[in-house]
């Protein structure tokens, strides 16, 4: 839509994280007007050493903030708002469920609460995951797969899921809810995911580690096409109301294993070593996927990036970044 993002005023949500950070890019790019809420000083991240921080309006505080996210929408008189802030790292879930309760479930009430109390947002993307479909018997997962999760990430993000929906159909808020698979991208610091975990480890010339057993299967999906699918779907609901509360998933629909993917990177980086397999995780899901059919269909909708360009530009962010650190 020629335009759509030019001086919009946009929140958005988790911008020092991996979506957050190449979200607040894209709509620099086209034009935006954006505030970020920011709760941590991350210097590390994508916003701040892309120089877009100095680019963006920035409100501090917590999520959970009702007060602050009321006085933001109002103060900035925000049009649209993607919600992506989030605890995101399974492992810290299963460790912490109480605080990523509060961060996924309570913070997505928060924001949406604030976003009924003010007349002028016209727009809300909920960013969920495949993660809120749970463990499935049929597969790959489609929008109307019951939302199961059983384990401390995947049940908070069913009710975060759930809640938006709610809010939707209850108050006839302008929410959608993006389900993607797991992405993977240059800035994401999390160095106990998979993919700058290994990356890293190359790098270092270390071993790389897979928690796993390395059979765990996912649908990888690189940040570049989850930004640019959130926004389209903002631009999108900006044309039609039967978008309201409707769920998207996004994603390349494929299957493939931990370590495919592990040995996929280590071919692409021309390295010799073997990873190390420690077969130590314990409730997480085995086996995802998901059909974005709906998003073609309904949005007509494609990814710009299969894996192995995906992986490429991901390789090279990450050997820009650590030859900074030199």
């Amino acid at each position: 839509m020629n335009n759509f993002w030019r001086d919009r005023p946009t929140l958005v949500t988790g911008a020092t994280g991996l979506v957050g950070g190449w979200l607040v890019k894209a709509l620099l790019t086209e034009g935006a007007d954006v505030v970020c809420l920011m709760r941590d000083w991350m210097p590390q991240s994508e916003l701040v050493r892309g120089g877009l921080l100095e680019r963006v309006k920035v409100v501090r505080g917590e999520i959970c903030d009702q007060a602050l996210l009321e006085r933001a929408l109002g103060e900035y008189e925000i049009d649209t708002v993607f919600h992506l802030a989030a605890q995101t790292i399974v492992g810290v879930a299963n460790r912490n469920p109480v605080a990523t309760f509060e961060t996924n479930i309570g913070g997505t009430w928060t924001m949406l609460e604030a976003c009924r109390r003010n007349p002028l947002v016209r727009q809300i993307v909920v960013a969920s995951s495949d993660k809120a479909y749970g463990d499935q018997e049929t597969l790959p997962y489609d929008e109307t797969t019951p939302l199961q999760g059983r384990h401390p990430y995947d049940v908070s993000k069913s009710c975060a899921d759930l809640i938006a929906y709610a809010y939707a159909v209850s108050y006839d808020l302008p929410v959608a809810i993006t389900r993607c698979g797991n992405f993977y991208g240059g800035g994401d610091l999390n160095w106990n995911r998979i993919v700058p975990g290994t990356i890293r480890s190359i790098v270092r010339g270390q071993r790389p580690v897979i928690r796993s057993d390395g059979d765990y299967v996912r649908d990888y999906f690189y940040v570049e096409d989850g930004a640019a699918a959130y926004m389209l779907l903002a631009e999108q609901m900006a044309a039609r109301s039967d978008l309201r509360g409707e769920a998207f998933n996004f994603s390349n629909e494929l299957q493939i294993n931990v370590l495919t993917l592990v040995n996929t990177i280590l071919a692409m980086m021309n390295s010799a070593l073997t990873p190390e397999i420690l077969n130590q995780t314990s409730c997480e899901i085995r086996h995802q996927y998901l059909s974005a059919a709906k998003a073609h269909r309904q949005l007509n909708w494609q990814p710009r990036f299969n894996l192995a360009t995906g992986l490429q530009k991901t390789i090279e962010w990450y050997r820009r970044y650590f030859a900074d650190e030199q």
